[in-house]
Formats: C-alpha cells, sequence, structure tokens
C-alpha cells in the first residue's frame, strides 16, 4: 500500500510520536509512506516528502511536527476539493490518515463522503474532541502549565500579589481545571461558566483576611464575564470561521485589583503551552494511535478515528469526534471548588 500522512490545525506535542508510529509499521509490512507537507495545504498543492526509517529516527521527543502545519480549508479555497481529490489519486494513494482537530478531522469527514479512503487521528492540547477520553498534547500542556504556576508561586508570595494566569483551551476549561488543581491555584475561571467577578473579588479577600498575602488566578481564554462577549486579540476568523481568542487576562487583572485594592499581575502563557518535548504519557499515546491508525488503514477501515476508552485504543466512525464540542466535567470542577479562597 502507499499511506500518506498530514498534520493540520495548530501544532502540538506528540504528532511527531504518531507519524513515527505509523511509518515504522508500515515499513515492517513492506508498504510505502508519504509525508503531506503543511496539511491540506499540501494536499492541495502536491507538496510531499517520501517518509522512511532515516527520516523518523530522532524525532520521538520533538515537539511540533517534521511535516509543518497550517490552518488551510480546503473548502474555503476556490477549486480546493477538487484539487486534493486529484493529488490523492495523481500520488496513488491508497489510504491518507489526518492527524488533527475538529476542523482537520471536519475536512476529512467530507472527502471520506466524495470517496476518499481516510482515518483519523485526534489531536489537540485543548482536548475538546468528543469520542475520546483524551487527546495527545493535553497532558503536555497541563504539565507546562502546572510548572509555571509553581513558579508564580513564589514571586507572588515574596510581593504579596495577586497573580492572574490566562491558559489556553478555547472554549473549554480542560487545561485550567488540570492545571490549576495540579498547581494549587485558588481560583479557577472557564469557558463553561461564567465569570461572576465580585464572588471571585469577595473569595479573594477572604483569602487574605485569614492571613493568606497572595493568590494564584487560572483564566481559560474563553472564558467570559456574564452577559458580555468573548475576549478576542482581533475580530477577523481564520478559513474555519474562528476568532483568536486572547485578553481576558489582563481585563480580569485589572478589575481584581481595582475592586480589592491588592496588587495584581498577569502572565499570559500563550504559545509556550504547546511547544517543546511530550510529556512520556503523550509520546506512548500517540505511538498506540499511529500503530492503530495504521492497522484500520490496512483492514480498509475508512472514515474511522483512533480513540482512547479507558485505556484502551478503538475505533470510532470520523464523524463523532466533529459532532459535538466535549466541554469540561464539572464533577471535576466541583473538585477543584473545594480548594478555591
Amino acid at each position: 500500500m502507499k499511506i500518506g500522512i498530514l498534520t493540520g490545525g495548530g501544532d502540538c506535542p506528540g504528532l511527531n510520536s504518531v507519524i513515527r508510529a505509523i511509518v515504522r509499521k508500515a515499513i515492517s509490512q513492506d508498504d510505502e509512506v508519504i509525508g503531506i507537507r503543511y496539511g491540506w495545504k499540501g494536499l492541495i498543492e502536491k507538496d510531499y516528502i517520501k517518509l522512511t526509517l532515516s527520516s523518523v529516527s530522532g524525532i520521538l521527543p520533538k515537539g511540533g511536527t517534521v511535516l509543518g502545519t497550517s490552518r488551510t480549508n480546503p473548502y474555503k479555497k476556490e477549486g480546493g476539493p477538487e484539487a486534493a481529490k486529484a493529488n490523492f489519486k495523481a500520488l496513488g494513494l491508497d489510504a491518507l490518515i489526518t492527524i488533527g482537530g475538529e476542523d482537520t478531522l471536519g475536512v476529512a469527514t467530507k472527502l471520506c463522503k466524495e470517496g476518499l479512503g481516510v482515518v483519523g487521528v485526534p489531536k489537540t492540547i485543548d482536548n475538546d474532541l468528543g469520542a475520546t477520553d483524551f487527546t495527545f498534547g493535553f497532558d503536555t500542556a497541563v504539565n507546562i502549565v502546572m510548572e509555571c504556576i509553581d513558579r508564580l508561586h513564589t514571586t507572588a508570595e515574596s510581593h504579596n500579589r495577586i497573580m492572574v494566569v490566562e491558559v489556553m483551551g478555547r472554549h473549554t476549561g480542560w487545561i485550567a481545571t488540570y492545571a490549576g488543581i495540579a498547581g494549587g491555584a485558588d481560583y479557577i475561571l472557564v469557558p463553561e461558566i461564567p465569570i461572576d467577578v465580585e464572588e471571585v473579588c469577595e473569595s479573594l479577600k477572604k483569602r487574605h483576611e485569614r492571613g493568606k498575602n497572595f493568590s494564584i488566578v487560572v483564566v481559560s481564554e474563553g472564558g467570559s464575564f456574564k452577559d458580555e462577549d468573548l475576549f478576542t486579540q482581533e475580530k477577523k476568523l481564520d478559513e474555519f470561521g474562528h476568532v483568536r481568542l486572547g485578553g481576558i487576562g489582563h481585563t480580569l487583572g485589572k478589575i481584581i485589583e481595582t475592586k480589592t485594592g491588592y496588587e495584581t499581575r498577569v502572565t499570559v502563557l500563550g504559545h509556550i503551552q504547546r511547544g517543546g518535548s511530550p510529556t512520556a504519557f503523550d509520546r506512548v499515546l500517540g505511538t498506540r494511535y499511529g500503530v492503530k491508525a495504521y492497522e484500520l488503514v490496512k483492514a480498509a477501515k475508512f472514515s474511522r478515528m483512533v480513540s482512547l476508552k479507558g485505556n484502551d485504543i478503538v475505533d470510532v466512525p470520523l464523524k463523532e469526534a466533529t459532532a459535538a464540542l466535549k466541554t469540561l466535567d464539572l464533577k471535576l470542577y466541583e473538585i477543584a471548588k473545594i480548594f478555591f479562597g
């Protein structure tokens, strides 16, 4: 068989472990693998490289993706879907393994309906994809945020400050809640629950009244105040209709300082969360996903996505991945609330 691989959307620790696993497994079965460069853009433009044992040697601990990525949407380009299908055929592909989040897999679902043999692998640091318990990249992001919170504790305590930490997660609070619990945050604010800033400030005041002279507040970039719009860096939409979120941390910090009188500083972690070397969990999960994706291709089980259920790697209909946003489990948030204030 001749198998193509592409990585789309935001980069993510663990992508290279998936690529490596697919190539190693395929070559051991005498199959050929090519890498489509820069996501769907590469398939439209027929930009690819041959993947060999040599080309995937040493990539396991590397962050990002050796294939490059983009947020290109073929269905927003004139002739995009036609070019993608024509190049699939011109390259002699028997199957395409697409590694990405809701946008990349949404395109994959459409192309499957139009006759291409596609298998999906879920990827996002936000952990917001349905039909899987966890996505690789999430664990790495959480560990990075946790370490940053640990470091902010010492400077906050030294200066008697409140530290507001803005983290990624888009429209879900998975990163904020997991990292906030692990890092001992004193308040966690997530998109699933509109922010009551009066309640937050009262909690921080009570904490200081009982002798604590510093506080850590974690807020997800997709959070919003009651009856207000999302905070965005710009109004421009990308090819999948998304805005660039961000800015709530600085607004929240100013409000907290004004209402409490406590000196407040803001840290926006940004792309630090999605860079660098993946954790052991993400390397292993990515490897298991890659092997399973190859097995689905070999069995001609297309229009499927690999998925983690409990500790088992299974496959589910590709359309399930993008059917609905997987929002934060509020039972976990109830546990986090025990430690507020």
